[in-house]
């Protein structure tokens, strides 16, 4: 579900990071849903400033099962996802869009319990960002945490980067790095 911003319809297309959240911006202890359970992952925000400011696009997205478990509910992801965009204004950045998945195939009662295209490895929340976005799939990418995000980056089209830990901001400028190699070389 995406947020309500949008672009111009004539903007040009420009190339997108796309970013899991537990495990990747924040630490993943399992359902956060209140800004006191985030602690933010070291280089995190810096990572999303170094894209904002080369000119990328930036998404979030995440599988939230917790709502199809009952958990907390989609509110709460929303209000969730506006306390992470102000931490981020206040360090310059910024998220374009976040898009989370409420679904499961296995758990909670329907609409929340069903087989979806947007529930990663699926790719749907990432079409989803380059249909109502300006997207330039070349160069465009994504960072995650588990095979399912690659999965899903794989099945959108673009390059996906397992992360293991450490400085988030270290590891997108070195995709950028190797982005700018591939260019200058040709390709």
């Amino acid at each position: 579900m995406p947020n309500e911003s949008h672009p111009a319809p004539n903007a040009n297309r420009r190339r997108a990071a796309f970013f899991d959240r537990d495990g990747v911006l924040n630490e993943d202890i399992g359902f956060a849903h209140r800004p006191d359970q985030i602690t933010w992952m070291p280089g995190a925000r810096e990572a999303v400033k170094r894209l904002n400011d080369a000119g990328f696009l930036v998404f979030v997205v995440t599988n939230q099962a917790g709502v199809a478990r009952g958990l907390y509910s989609e509110e709460h992801v929303r209000t969730l996802h506006r306390w992470m965009q102000q931490e981020l204004h206040a360090v310059g950045a910024h998220v374009d869009a976040f898009y989370h998945c409420p679904h499961h195939p296995e758990h909670g009662e329907p609409p929340y319990r069903t087989d979806c295209a947007c529930r990663k490895p699926e790719p749907g929340m990432l079409l989803q960002a380059m249909a109502e976005w300006p997207v330039e799939p070349k160069g465009s990418f994504l960072i995650g945490d588990r095979d399912t995000d690659l999965q899903a980056a794989q099945r959108a089209g673009i390059e996906g980067t397992l992360y293991r830990g450490g400085d988030l901001d270290a590891v997108v400028a070195g995709i950028m790095a190797r982005s700018m190699d591939g260019v200058a070389a040709g390709g």
